[in-house]
């Protein structure tokens, strides 16, 4: 995926509509990003104004005081320099100078708020969005993948849009104010300066944008130069036995030949970026100096000295600026793929979700029938066709067969995490997609093969699902599940994903937390799975009474654990091939019979 869209990036029409969408957040808040530019605009006319002092100083002040202390030394007398002519000029350096200060505090402050505001929006956007994407999502999309666009990802393009575009509207203001005073005073030095501008912009971005080339090219190979490194080092006993040292090794001497030369070329254009930028500039700067001299020296003058100075101060203050513009062209482009990463996260569409004017459940009674569904994860390989199933409330029905055959999908289509692609899943009667997720999913309860513990305390994740359960609640459910031994470490940390429990006790808690809600769906998928037999024996009495008067819905590998269940339904190519009871089905000694007998040896022969 991220191949992909680093792929799609190449393309150049993709950079406005990423800009467009990064500075919509930016005007989210508006009186920061009004206050921004205005500090900005603040310091740019400043930076303009410093070469038009000097040069009212060196033609008001400096040039007059020259001419009466030559004409003084014609006459062969003596003249004292009137320094005092000078202190409004110094005056009004130290205080532009001090106004300059504060603004580029006041906008430096701003752009920060910025960044910190859309990469807070951003995460949010994101996590809310991860919440309500559905399983499909995550199916097709790796974890890893995920945490990358939560971190690095928005890190990356918030950075370019606050600060990258802090310098890049800063050079642009700069350009613009300083070209607007050296054409007001003379429009032949403006217009040298004027067209030096767009060469500099167009040769900084193409050496940047072959940098960025070799650069995403340097990277590319070496994820493989790192991955073929950590491959052939776990498989160096592989290398050896099959006598491929050689060859391998010629393999990544070939990569790293490659990193090589791309390395090189980046290096290469970044070390000649400056150099030719100061170049042209200093052609720019020799051209003002040349022609204004020219004009300043002819008869009569064509300009003062002073128009002369600012017009050389003016040439040089431009190099900075657009080094800042091209440099965040550049980012720009480097950020695309991220950008794309992002917002193709932000736009996936919600496959489930509440449709308008959607109902609420109330309590639920457990009634669950399935009409005519039928289910695919993809379109070429259905998982259940014309599936029909009818659970009355209050009943137990537990789902056996083989990995693969579709128990899980029948679980997880109660649950809601998907829909059925053909025909209508009814609960209480209603067709639960015209009723609201929230209301359907707080009356189930669910308990999975491998338990997710949250960071905290172990009453904190049993009240997870239910945030306003007294201490009583949760010692009731404690007790309930079998698992009264917690109570005296309710407060005890669970660590990192549940770290510092063992398997069983996680289950234990899950169990709990699920129990705490009082569901009227109670739906347990290999739930005792990862439980020992002794802790399994522990809770079996427990989770019975648990089911009494609720519609469970019981998925298991061990087929004692649910010999007590009201139906059990072997399934097998997403449909039904058995119910019954467990007496009816091992009377008709059919396939449920088979998996029981043969668990039933596989138990005698461990026991041994």
């Amino acid at each position: 995926m991220d191949q992909l869209t680093d792929h799609l990036h190449q393309n150049k029409g993709a950079m406005w509509p990423f800009l467009k969408r990064m500075i919509g957040y930016l005007f989210t808040y508006k009186k920061l990003m009004y206050s921004f530019l205005f500090w900005i605009m603040i310091t740019a006319i400043i930076e303009a104004i410093f070469p038009l002092v000097v040069l009212n100083l060196v033609d008001n002040v400096l040039t007059p005081q020259i001419k009466l202390m030559a004409e003084a030394k014609q006459n062969g007398t003596t003249y004292s320099p009137a320094f005092s002519l000078a202190y409004p000029y110094v005056l009004f350096i130290v205080v532009a100078g001090l106004i300059q200060a504060v603004a580029v505090y006041m906008f430096v402050r701003d752009c920060g708020r910025v960044n910190e505001h859309v990469m807070y929006k951003i995460r949010e956007q994101l996590f809310r969005k991860l919440q309500q994407l559905s399983f499909s999502f995550y199916d097709r999309s790796a974890s890893g993948w995920l945490l990358t666009r939560m971190t690095s990802d928005t890190d990356r393009v918030t950075q370019v849009i606050s600060w990258g575009l802090l310098d890049a509207l800063w050079g642009v203001t700069t350009i613009f104010f300083c070209q607007i005073a050296i054409l007001y005073y003379n429009w032949r030095l403006g217009l040298i300066i004027f067209i030096s501008i767009p060469i500099l912009i167009v040769v900084s971005i193409k050496i940047r944008m072959l940098v960025l080339r070799y650069s995403r090219v340097s990277r590319k190979i070496n994820s493989d130069l790192t991955a073929n490194y950590s491959e052939h080092i776990n498989g160096v006993k592989i290398n050896k036995s099959t006598a491929q040292e050689e060859r391998v090794t010629q393999d990544f001497m070939q990569l790293s030949s490659k990193m090589r030369r791309s390395s090189f070329r980046a290096s290469y254009y970044t070390a000649m970026y400056v150099p030719l930028v100061m170049f042209i500039g200093a052609v720019a700067a020799a051209s003002i100096v040349y022609f204004g001299g020219t004009m300043a020296i002819a008869v009569p003058a064509g300009i003062t000295v002073g128009v002369l100075a600012a017009s050389f101060d003016y040439s040089l203050k431009i190099f900075n600026p657009i080094i800042d513009i091209s440099l965040f062209y550049a980012a720009v482009q480097g950020s695309l793929s991220a950008g794309e990463r992002i917002f193709s996260l932000l736009d996936e569409p919600l496959t489930i979700k509440d449709q308008k004017g959607v109902g609420e459940y109330a309590e639920i009674s457990g009634d669950v029938q399935f009409k005519g569904i039928g289910f695919h994860y993809t379109p070429d390989h259905p998982v259940m066709e014309d599936f029909n199933l009818h659970v009355k409330p209050g009943t137990s029905v537990a789902l056996v067969g083989a990995t693969g055959e579709g128990k899980t999908t029948i679980v997880n289509l109660i649950a809601r995490f998907y829909e059925p692609t053909v025909g209508e899943l009814l609960i209480d009667g209603e067709d639960y997609r015209t009723k609201s997720l929230e209301s359907l999913r707080s009356q189930i309860g669910v308990v999975l093969q491998t338990p997710h513990l949250f960071s905290g305390t172990i009453e904190e994740n049993i009240r997870f699902g239910r945030k306003q359960a007294t201490r009583q609640d949760v010692l009731d459910a404690l007790e309930l599940v079998g698992a009264s031994q917690f109570e005296a470490r309710l407060q005890e940390a669970v660590g990192e994903s549940g770290e510092q429990l063992s398997m069983g006790e996680r289950q234990l808690i899950s169990f709990a937390r699920a129990v705490l809600k009082n569901p009227s769906i109670f739906i347990m998928d290999e739930a005792t799975s990862s439980i020992d037999t002794v802790a399994e024996a522990q809770i079996q009495k427990g989770v019975e009474q648990m089911l009494q008067n609720r519609t469970a819905i019981v998925i298991a590998h061990r087929l004692s654990t649910i010999s007590s269940c009201d139906r059990i339904l072997v399934i097998k190519g997403g449909q039904i091939i058995e119910d019954g009871s467990h007496k009816e089905l091992l009377g008709l000694k059919g396939k449920y019979y088979d998996l029981y007998r043969h668990q039933l040896r596989e138990v005698r022969v461990s026991t041994i």
